[in-house]
């Protein structure tokens, strides 16, 4: 060694390592993997695939975990500011108690809320997928997290803004800025979670795992601004100005990523190996909608196990989930009054979600193809009667309550929230790694488009328990 410092290869050709340079675990076991074997026996796969430099400090890591709590934050901060959703949808009369009185829009609030930021969520996904080879994912990611900004920054505006006179407005302007929202943050999931699908497993696991710490992020800021602020107004606006602030934290991150060297080698070989973007000439080729036959014909069952652990989750959480009251709430206690649902619901759930999308950084069974995974996913729907027969309130049909102490909806979200995490993410970095390198981030799309119908279907369903109860 003479003690230069290796060259760093061109972005523009193929490059022998040097003995210095680093092969990343990932990329070392891909040639002896199943998946492997799936590619195409005439593809060439640029030498670069299977050289990488390292990720330095993780920085890639690190931007596609907070792409990751993007993806998910907007809607976790509208579900968990739960108390101020209930202070602008109720009447201005009090009970006994001095408790505020619920109206009918506040009630089912969360119930249309779901539906409102799913029904888009679909249609933006399919429009995702048409648009993989006709629009880079940089347009399609920036111009999201722009719309998501400015919704946002509108819903901050509106908090100091009195609408006791027109609940009815607001209520559906709020549903409107929830579905522009959500279909923006699907198009922004959808696009990141396709480019990372070039990326080795542990970044699609980063994605993945974000998304739960998006969840965990709004629920505890929910629940200091409730400890903190005496007034409730002065309390969401800290809320929805923390989520302006992430969104753009958001924004500038990605514009950082195409300048990491770790991350430009991986996009460089996506584009050399993605039909309709690049030809053998190197000119433009010609956009086309990527295949769906082959696409479906190896991920089914992943997809469709990844549809229903969703479905059985967004039934029941946040509809069911949080209105499980605790039974001493005539106790006047703050810890059943104030922040029982905050802990139970969503806290408990979001944290529970997290470790289980954490587990499968090292733990990843059962495989792609075994069984065993679709049984364990079928096995999540007997949480459903459990959290239903738990203390929720109001109930209009079913009297019954079989689960009378508090105990029973910690032990139960915390079920769901694990089993939604660990059985969610599997099948969801394994659907990339199953098909040819350049059907990936078409793949990516295909598995958000899967768990965002779940997501759609089951909050149908979630408002159909609501009115049953």
């Amino acid at each position: 060694m003479d003690g230069t410092e290796p060259v760093q290869p061109s972005l523009n050709s193929a490059y022998i390592p040097s003995a210095n340079h680093h092969v990343s675990e990932d990329e070392e076991s891909e040639d002896t993997s199943p998946s492997a074997s799936l590619l195409p026996k005439h593809s060439s796969v640029p030498l670069a695939v299977r050289y990488s430099p390292e990720d330095s400090y993780n920085l890639v890591y690190i931007i596609f975990f907070l792409m990751g709590i993007g993806s998910l934050l907007p809607w976790n901060f509208f579900i968990t500011a739960k108390h101020y959703w209930l202070y602008k949808l109720s009447n201005n009369t009090n009970d006994a108690s001095g408790r505020e009185q619920h109206s009918p829009l506040s009630d089912y609030f969360e119930s249309y809320l779901t539906i409102a930021s799913t029904v888009p969520s679909v249609l933006c996904l399919i429009l995702n997928y048409f648009l993989v080879n006709r629009m880079s994912a940089q347009v399609r990611i920036l111009s999201s997290l722009f719309v998501i900004l400015v919704v946002f920054i509108l819903t901050t505006a509106l908090v100091k803004v009195d609408v006791s006179d027109c609940r009815v407005e607001f209520f559906a302007g709020t549903l409107a800025c929830v579905a522009i929202v959500s279909g923006a943050s699907n198009l922004f999931s959808g696009s990141v979670f396709g480019i990372s699908g070039h990326f080795p497993m542990r970044i699609s696991q980063a994605l993945i795992s974000g998304q739960a710490m998006g969840g965990t992020l709004s629920a505890v800021a929910s629940i200091v601004d409730l400890a903190v602020a005496k007034d409730v107004t002065d309390s969401a606006l800290v809320y929805f100005l923390t989520a302006d602030i992430f969104i753009l934290l958001c924004i500038i991150t990605y514009l950082l990523l195409p300048k990491l060297a770790y991350s430009r080698h991986y996009m460089l070989a996506a584009s050399s190996s993605s039909p309709g973007v690049i030809n053998d000439g190197g000119a433009a080729a010609a956009s086309s909608i990527p295949p769906l036959q082959p696409i479906l014909r190896k991920t089914w069952v992943l997809g469709l196990s990844v549809f229903y652990v969703f479905f059985v989750s967004i039934m029941v959480f946040p509809a069911i989930s949080s209105g499980i009251q605790s039974v001493h709430n005539d106790s006047g206690s703050p810890w059943t009054t104030t922040y029982f649902i905050p802990l139970t619901s969503f806290l408990l759930y979001n944290v529970a979600d997290f470790c289980g999308r954490q587990a499968t950084a090292w733990l990843q069974l059962p495989g792609p193809t075994s069984r065993v995974l679709p049984l364990l996913v079928l096995s999540r729907t007997i949480i459903v009667p459990l959290l239903m027969f738990c203390n929720y309130q109001p109930r209009d049909h079913i009297h019954t309550v079989f689960f009378t102490h508090d105990i029973y909806p910690v032990v139960f979200n915390c079920l769901l929230g694990l089993s939604n995490g660990y059985l969610g993410t599997l099948p969801m970095i394994y659907g990339p790694k199953v098909v040819p390198r350049e059907l990936a981030e078409a793949t990516g799309v295909v598995m958000s488009f899967f768990l965002t119908l779940g997501l759609a279907v089951g909050s149908a369903f979630s408002v159909l328990l609501v009115h049953i109860i």
